[in-house]
Parts: C-alpha cells; sequence; structure tokens
C-alpha cells in the first residue's frame, strides 16, 4: 500500500506547491471590484416602521395584470459609519412577500459615494442567528453520537473548507488547469480527510485507494464527456456573470472541476463503508479465503451502490429544481429539454458521478480483500515464529 500511495502523496505536494496561487487578485477579481462603487460597506439595520403600497403594473397584451404588493420601511443603521441614523428604503415586493416586520433585522448596502435617499439600500436579511444555531448544533450532535472520530470528522472538515477558499477556488479563477487543480485539491482533502477522521491503518488506506481510483476515473470519464457532449458551462446567471468579469475562464473545465469536487462526498462515503465490511468479515472469520471475503464484500456493496445511486440523482434533481420546473413550463420535446446545455450538465454529471462510485465499490473490495488477508497471512507467520521460539526455548 506504501507503494502506491507514497508516489501519488508525493505528486500531491509537488500539485499543490507548483499550483498554489499567488497572493496577487485575479482578472475575475479586479474585474469584480470595479462593479462595485469604492467603500461600499454592507451594515445592519433595524426595520422600525413597515408601510405596504400597492405596486402592481398591468399586463401586456391579452395578459393579465400583475397585482403585487411593494413596501416602504424605515431602518435603524446599527452599525458603521451611519450607526444610529433612521433611514427610509424602499422593498421590492418579493422582499415584502417573504416576510417583513418591525425589529426585523436587515443587511444594507452603503455606498460612501452617494447622497440622500441613494446612500443606504437593502441587501439582505440577516441570518446571523439561525445559520449559527444550526452550526452549533451539528457540531454538538456530530460530536455527542460520534465521539473523537465526529471531533475528528469536523477538524478534517474545516481543513477541507479552507483548502478550497485557498487553493480549489482562485486556482480556478487563475490561469492553471482546472482539472489539474481539482484532482490535486481533491486529493489532498482525501488524504487529511480519511487519516484524520479513521486514523492510519490499513482499512483507511483500503479507503482512500478506492476513493483515489475514482477520482482518477471521474477525471477521464468527465473530461470525455465534457468534451464530445459540447459543454460550455454557461447555464446558469453565476457562470454567466463570471464570464462578464472574465472571458478568457475556462468553463467547460469548471464543469469536469465541479463534477470532481461533487464526487468527494459520495466516495468516501462508499469505499470507507466497503473498507470497513471486509475488515469486520475478516476479524469475524480468519479462515475466509480471498473469494470469499470479495463475494461477501460485494454482497454488502451491492445494497449501498443501489442506495447510493438514489442519493446522487434525488440530491442533484433537488438542486436543479427551479430549472426542472421551468422545463415544466416550456411547451418543449422531453428529448430537447434533456439534451440542453443547461439540463446536459446536471445529467452529464450525474451520470459520471454514478458511473465512478458503482466502479469504486468492486475496486475498493478487492484491495480490502486482499489487504486483509496479507496483513492477516503476515500476523499469522508472526504468531508462528513466536509460537516457535517460545517451544524452543522451553524445550531447552
Amino acid at each position: 500500500m506504501l507503494l502506491l500511495l507514497v508516489p501519488v502523496g508525493l505528486a500531491t505536494v509537488v500539485g499543490l506547491v507548483v499550483l498554489w496561487p499567488g497572493d496577487e487578485p485575479t482578472r475575475a477579481e479586479q474585474a469584480a471590484e470595479l462593479y462595485l462603487p469604492p467603500g461600499t460597506t454592507y451594515p445592519e439595520g433595524q426595520v422600525s416602521r413597515v408601510e405596504p403600497f400597492d405596486c402592481s403594473f398591468p399586463g401586456g397584451e391579452g395578459q393579465p395584470a400583475q397585482q403585487l404588493t411593494c413596501a416602504t420601511v424605515v431602518v435603524q443603521v446599527l452599525d458603521g459609519v451611519g450607526a444610529g441614523e433612521f433611514q427610509e428604503l424602499e422593498l421590492p415586493a418579493e422582499v415584502y412577500a417573504a416576510g417583513i416586520a418591525e425589529g426585523d433585522v436587515l443587511v444594507l448596502t452603503r455606498d460612501a459615494g452617494a447622497e440622500g435617499a441613494g446612500l443606504y439600500a437593502f441587501y439582505d436579511y440577516e441570518r446571523d442567528v439561525p445559520i449559527v444555531a444550526l452550526t452549533v448544533a451539528f457540531a454538538v450532535v456530530t460530536v455527542a453520537v460520534a465521539r473523537l472520530r465526529g471531533l475528528a470528522a469536523l477538524v478534517g472538515l474545516a481543513f477541507a473548507f479552507f483548502l478550497m477558499l485557498q487553493f480549489l477556488l482562485p486556482g480556478l479563477l487563475g490561469d492553471s488547469s482546472p482539472t489539474l487543480v481539482s484532482l490535486v485539491g481533491s486529493a489532498a482533502i482525501m488524504f487529511v480527510v480519511l487519516y484524520l477522521a479513521h486514523g492510519f491503518s490499513a482499512r483507511t488506506t483500503t479507503a482512500l485507494v478506492g476513493t483515489l481510483f475514482g477520482l482518477a476515473l471521474v477525471a477521464v470519464l468527465g473530461a470525455v464527456a465534457v468534451a464530445t457532449a459540447r459543454l460550455t458551462g454557461l447555464t446558469s446567471e453565476e457562470t454567466v456573470r463570471l464570464q462578464t468579469y472574465d472571458p478568457a475562464i475556462d468553463f467547460s473545465g469548471l464543469v469536469l472541476a465541479g463534477v470532481v469536487v461533487a464526487g468527494l462526498g459520495v466516495l468516501n462515503d462508499v469505499t470507507i463503508t466497503q473498507a470497513s465490511a471486509i475488515w469486520q468479515l475478516h476479524e469475524v472469520d480468519p479462515g475466509m479465503t480471498w473469494r470469499e471475503l470479495y463475494r461477501r464484500g460485494m454482497a454488502v456493496g451491492r445494497d449501498h451502490i443501489a442506495s447510493t445511486v438514489y442519493t446522487i440523482v434525488f440530491a442533484y434533481a433537488g438542486a436543479s429544481l427551479p430549472l426542472l420546473m421551468l422545463f415544466e413550463v416550456y411547451a418543449q420535446p422531453w428529448d430537447v429539454v434533456l439534451t440542453s446545455s443547461a439540463l446536459a450538465e446536471e445529467v452529464i454529471r450525474t451520470l459520471v458521478g454514478s458511473i465512478a462510485l458503482v466502479l469504486a465499490v468492486p475496486v475498493t473490495t478487492a484491495a480490502g480483500a486482499f489487504f486483509a488477508k496479507a496483513a492477516g497471512s503476515r500476523a499469522g507467520a508472526a504468531t508462528d515464529q513466536r509460537l516457535t521460539a517460545l517451544r524452543a526455548r522451553f524445550a531447552r
């Protein structure tokens, strides 16, 4: 296992060093700064008065009028340069419809170069309390149930976010290959997360072998699929905005990078489960042959595949629900909808991830059975040597 993983680990470290982005802002970051007025801040404001008003507008020819209600609110600025000031803002219909009442806290934008009514504007709702509460609840539940392993998993998750923010995202915005950046970043995350959460053991190494195999397979299949399907990656408002900031970004490569990153969690789940199942079977009956271990491990793996494939498909369907609703509204043939650029990207991402997931199961199972038998044989040989030495000592 060391002969296999040490070169991969060294290559990952070298890749991190070579591809690590510099401190200079990328072209997209420099362009984005021009779209925001200099000195823009985001203070919070508490609503002290709400006055709804009718902002309906007549429909077009043959279309009914749109009945809408907007609101004028007065907010007290809570922090920043204008703390304590009262400002009057106008909220659009969709914001008022989501619910707004006296005492609510909003996030505002403050344009330092504007005057009067244009100085402040509504930016978003304040969501610190629910997000912090859910984060703390998640951490407490994880540690309470999984104990030290749960704590180690949280530390690994923090490392994964650090690497994504410091390496993966800046690398994708730079001039480096999106495929290389995503593969190196994903491999580094898996090396740290797996060993940190599950400990240094042959079982964890087996899972790592299966995960790296799955990532490599995702990269290869994804590259072929993206090229043959001619996916441009420009299928969402976010990617179109990124193109505005930097047209030189490889958006087809971003599709592939998204496939690789999306497969991390599911591959990790499947491979560690398979490795654990194999090692548990071996501990229960060390006399099992490699073939028997593989056969019984695949019985577990088939059940896992059947449930995890649903997980992948429904996760992508849930993330793309508004897009699917639009296609339901449009009167287009189903084959045209399915092969359109917007939906084809999700379909190919799902299929590539599912193929890698399914093939990672037999590879992890075979590797686990081989390593378990090899470790058992070595342990058995060591035990025989100790027994022989003891017999010789007593014989003297």
